[in-house]
């Protein structure tokens, strides 16, 4: 017999309808035969790039208070599913790997380029792992809101904020095209770049 995964189960419990749209499903349900749902490190059966991300619109409803998720919701069908995958590959290679920043084991695995406009990263089959970096659930939120603020005003960065004594190691504060240089894009290079 076929064993369910997470997908499966969340789909059984959420009973979406023909256009793939769903109840908000509180947390609190996921018990007895629905166990295996309990959320951890970021909730990753649910994110985007989870198997049920690559076929519905997954929305993570918060507790503001806790800063946790209360919810899940299926809301259609992804037309997308490309966006944001990581290859099975990429992840494995990371596997094991502790978070760039804080050197924690728990991690989840996340694009370098913030911007995932490029080509041959966003090409599942065709993927390397150095375009990846592993970083911490509380780290990769914090790269993700910085990124978001890059991609609306094209201002990168700015590691001073956070000590350092250079903006960026290569480029300037404005975006022109690249990642490459800003603290964010890789922490490791960033840190290593500044000792030589």
């Amino acid at each position: 017999m076929k064993k369910s995964t997470c997908a499966d189960l969340f789909i059984e419990l959420a009973q979406p309808d023909k256009d793939g749209f769903s109840k908000k499903v509180p947390v609190t349900e996921f018990k007895g035969k629905y166990e295996k749902l309990k959320l951890g490190n970021g909730g990753s059966w649910c994110r985007k790039d989870s198997s049920l991300g690559k076929q519905y619109n997954v929305v993570r409803h918060k507790c503001f208070k806790k800063n946790t998720i209360s919810h899940v919701e299926l809301q259609g069908f992804n037309k997308n599913p490309s966006q944001h995958q990581i290859s099975k590959k990429v992840r494995e290679a990371l596997l094991g790997q502790s978070c760039a920043v804080l050197g924690i084991s728990e991690v989840e695995i996340d694009h370098k380029d913030g911007r995932y406009d490029d080509p041959a990263v966003a090409d599942i089959k065709n993927q390397d792992p150095k375009d990846f970096q592993p970083l911490s659930k509380a780290v990769n939120y914090a790269k993700r809101q910085h990124c978001k603020r890059c991609r609306e005003t094209d201002l990168r960065f700015d590691a001073k904020i956070l000590g350092y004594q250079v903006s960026q190691v290569k480029g300037n504060g404005k975006y022109r095209g690249t990642c490459v240089g800003c603290y964010w894009y890789d922490p490791r290079a960033f840190n290593g770049s500044l000792e030589k």
